[in-house]
């Protein structure tokens, strides 16, 4: 995602503190919000996949999605 995107959802979200948001408004902001959740869940799940743990015996352990 990037950073005009993270600084729209940013600046809806103070709209909406300070006086509210439209219909359309509020659509675009959850738009994006779900498309920022997907972005950082993906990111998460990639860094994951090339994490490993150490046992107490020396053995690598790879941690992976469902583990």
């Amino acid at each position: 995602m990037d950073q005009k995107k993270i600084d729209r959802i940013n600046e809806l979200a103070h709209k909406a503190k300070a006086e509210g948001l439209t219909e359309e408004e509020k659509a675009e902001q959850t738009e994006l919000r779900n498309e920022y959740r997907r972005a950082v869940t993906g990111n998460l799940a990639a860094q994951l996949e090339h994490t490993y743990i150490m046992t107490p015996d020396g053995k690598k352990r790879k941690v992976g999605k469902g583990r």
